[in-house]
């Protein structure tokens, strides 16, 4: 007979039934103290994992239970306790006790009640961040200290589009983390300490590939860069660039050739964004244009042919990038609504309303306002003695306004039918010394941009060089595969 047999018979025999009962409780009782983690680790338990197993007395107080089910029940406690307690589930063959054993949980579940802690917002048009806090469960008091926690927290002040908002709540209403993104790549991340929060920088670094196309002209620039899949915001920039040389509604024929390698950003193996384009060219009725990019000694971003001369002139040859001329500078134009002969003093572009304007040139607003048959209108002033006038707009760029500095493209505003206008079109005017001047024959009789100082050309040339080369070899590879020799 073994010694567990032995054991269990002398108990049956020799205690009465009270007893135990009284001892399988004594032993139920040790074992839970020694299998619940001790709340003195400081481990944060949020769920618990509850395993009953009923236990049968195999002496006179269950004689007709099969003790196979007995031996199953204690077998499969002994199984889903922790390692080093199977010794201490034999004593429980002599309980007829329930027991219950509250269990750590599994790193997965951990995981996942961290996950469902994180309630993630991102800014829409309209929102603001006491609306936003409502919305998540918290209080005008977590804003008040999220805001008066650091100079940082001034980022939270003026939100935008496209900002997104993580907050950590693992209890009701207590606000833990706070991670503000304001891109990919930049943000804060505001922890709660005591009755305030700390904050720490978000920076993360961008991997970049470099994506070379090229197109072919057949209708509009716009176009072409659609079919070749170039971001909308490059194709644009590439009017800019060679906006002073090349008229891209009047200019282009069919057949012209363009090109272009630029940036794109990835943050941990996905695409997050594109960067900066770092040469472009354009061949025009036979003519090449080919731009390089190049930040100055001043930290100053500018596109330069290959010998350092500035793609830019001092004038934009037109505010807008997709337009048609409906109405020409004509000193001698009868008017449409007074039938009188009066000077069209400015060129008329006709565009979709809501069209960005750009400024032609670098300069200082001196009127953003509505004003007479003009509509909505923003005159700026140039160096030189120059004036350029914009009327009719539906509403004004970001931050126009009398005395702002404005930069050659920049978006002063959109296309509109404020005012006399008949319909939604740009009317522009171009004014020297006071007076009116043709804005489309103007442009070439005023000198480019400044070039790169003599004395900065070798900093450009090593810059540049090396991109250069590489962007003419690109050029020539992708010409010759699609222009193969003859066999001849």
């Amino acid at each position: 007979m073994s010694s567990m047999n032995f054991i269990k018979q002398f108990f049956a025999k020799h205690y009465p039934r009270d007893h135990l009962y009284l001892a399988g409780g004594l032993v139920a009782l040790f074992l839970l103290v020694l299998i619940i983690p001790s709340s003195e680790k400081g481990t944060d338990v949020t769920e618990t994992t509850s395993i009953s197993i009923p236990v049968s007395f195999r002496g006179e107080r269950s004689p007709s239970k099969d003790t196979t089910e007995v031996a199953q029940s204690a077998d499969t406690l002994a199984n889903t306790l922790p390692a080093g307690t199977n010794e201490l589930t034999q004593a429980l063959e002599y309980s007829d006790f329930i027991v219950q054993v509250d269990l750590p949980p599994s790193e997965d579940v951990l995981s996942e009640n961290l996950k469902s802690a994180w309630k993630n917002i991102e800014v829409q048009q309209g929102d603001n961040l006491s609306a936003i806090f409502t919305k998540v469960g918290l209080s005008d008091q977590d804003l008040y200290r999220v805001l008066n926690s650091s100079d940082e927290a001034k980022v939270l002040n003026k939100l935008y589009p496209g900002y997104k908002l993580d907050f950590m709540i693992p209890n009701a209403g207590e606000l833990e983390q706070l991670r503000v993104l304001k891109s990919p790549l930049e943000g804060y991340l505001f922890t709660r300490l005591n009755s305030s929060y700390q904050v720490e920088s978000i920076l993360k670094e961008a991997q970049i590939q470099h994506s070379f196309k090229v197109g072919t002209i057949s209708d509009s620039l716009f176009m072409a860069g659609q079919r070749e899949q170039i971001p909308a915001i490059h194709i644009m920039e590439m009017a800019n660039i060679f906006g002073g040389v090349i008229d891209f509604i009047l200019d282009p024929r069919t057949d012209d050739e363009f090109s272009i390698l630029y940036e794109e950003e990835f943050l941990d193996g996905e695409f997050i964004g594109n960067g900066q384009i770092l040469a472009t060219q354009f061949i025009n009725q036979g003519k090449t244009f080919t731009a390089v990019r190049y930040v100055n000694a001043q930290g100053e971003i500018g596109y330069y042919n290959p010998e350092g001369e500035s793609m830019r002139k001092a004038f934009l040859r037109s505010p807008l990038d997709v337009f048609r001329i409906s109405s020409n500078f004509n000193p001698n134009r009868r008017h449409p609504i007074l039938n009188t002969i009066r000077a069209h003093k400015g060129t008329d572009y006709a565009a979709p309303r809501g069209t960005p304007i750009r400024a032609t040139s670098d300069g200082r607003v001196s009127r953003a306002s509505r004003y007479g048959s003009f509509g909505n209108l923003v005159i700026l002033e140039h160096n030189g003695g120059f004036e350029t006038k914009y009327a009719h707009l539906s509403k004004y760029g970001n931050g126009i306004k009398r005395g702002a500095r404005v930069r050659q493209g920049d978006i002063i505003g959109y296309v509109g039918s404020t005012g006399g206008a008949t319909g939604p079109h740009l009317h522009y005017e171009f004014l020297m010394s006071g007076v009116h001047k043709n804005p489309r024959t103007i442009i070439d009789k005023l000198p480019k941009a400044e070039s790169i100082d003599s004395k900065e050309l070798d900093r450009f040339r090593s810059q540049t060089g090396e991109l250069t080369k590489r962007f003419t070899e690109m050029n020539g590879s992708q010409m010759l595969s699609l222009n193969p020799p003859s066999a001849d």
